[in-house]
């Protein structure tokens, strides 16, 4: 694989210049997983990689990008009152109730 920065010819498997350094894979910039040069997907996630988007070999990684400003999503939620349970808490030892939640969210589960 030849160094992007300097040309220099490096074996196979190499992650960094032996001449100059500069590191010889580029990361995702979705992911951080190591690109290979010339691909225009990430093999990991799957995100483009355009000339804009993927950082030139041997260059500092890019600030965090910019988070959304909202996210939808859709989610299922389940509420359960266990009746009388502040009653059979009270006088019982903190780890026998922890015990009795467990096996009863194992069965919920």
């Amino acid at each position: 694989m030849n160094c992007p920065r300097c040309g220099t010819e490096n074996s196979a498997g190499r992650k960094f210049c032996g001449e100059c350094g500069a590191g010889l894979l580029q990361a995702c910039p979705a992911c951080g997983s190591a690109i290979e040069p010339g691909t225009k997907f990430c093999g990991e996630c799957g995100t483009a990689l355009t000339e804009a988007a993927a950082p030139r070999a041997g260059a500092a990684p890019p600030a965090a990008a910019a988070a959304p400003a909202a996210e939808r999503r859709l989610v299922s939620v389940l509420f359960a009152d266990l009746v009388g349970f502040t009653t059979l808490s009270e006088g019982r030892d903190s780890d026998d109730v922890r015990e009795l939640l467990s096996r009863y969210f194992e069965t919920t589960r």
